[in-house]
């Protein structure tokens, strides 16, 4: 397997809103249709942001290692089927947008509303990391003192990032973009 260059990764941000009634439709439809992406080479994770329940609107980021390989799953069979199978049970159509950057993190929940301001962006990664940043290494800090060569300044900092890194992008900024969605679109 080749390494995963950072700079490569690219992300499929698709918004689906669902016909009222037709919600345990899409869902059952959303599993198999993640299934298949996951199948699919390059495939590096996928969130799913849910409705909130006052609309049916699913986001659902697809992140790919090289942008070839998000042109594949693009232009694959099995993803058109998929799509025209879903279509029925959809308001709008299948609404996508590919980014080359973390801006998918702030993917408006409507196709036509604007991005945030980048300053807004910057606020809400800021208060999400500089807390993570403290704690996280004062957990740590036990082990690093229980074994050095963990302790070191390249291990410490792989761990600690790592810690940061992973649950920031699968856990915590999804759930708090969504819960400051008022604040960032708000012009």
């Amino acid at each position: 397997m080749a390494a995963i260059e950072p700079g490569n990764v690219v992300t499929l941000v698709i918004q689906h809103k669902v016909r009222p009634g037709h919600v345990p439709a899409y869902e059952a439809w959303l599993k198999r249709a993640v299934s298949a992406a996951e199948q699919q080479n390059g495939h590096l994770g996928v969130n799913v942001i849910r409705s909130d329940g006052q609309n049916d609107t699913f986001t659902t980021v697809l992140r790919f290692a090289e942008s070839w390989q998000l042109d594949e799953w693009i232009a694959s069979d099995r993803r058109r089927l998929l799509i025209d199978e879903v279509l029925p049970l959809l308001e709008g159509g299948d609404q996508t947008q590919v980014s080359r950057d973390h801006e998918f993190w702030f993917t408006p929940e409507h196709a036509q509303a604007p991005q945030p301001p980048k300053w807004k962006q910057a606020v809400l990664t800021y208060l999400v990391i500089c807390p993570l940043t403290m704690l996280i290494p004062q957990l740590w800090l036990p082990l690093f003192q229980q074994y050095p060569a963990l302790g070191g300044v390249v291990a410490s900092n792989l761990l600690i990032t790592l810690c940061i890194v992973v649950p920031v992008v699968f856990w915590i900024m999804p759930v708090v973009t969504r819960c400051c969605a008022g604040w960032l679109s708000a012009r």
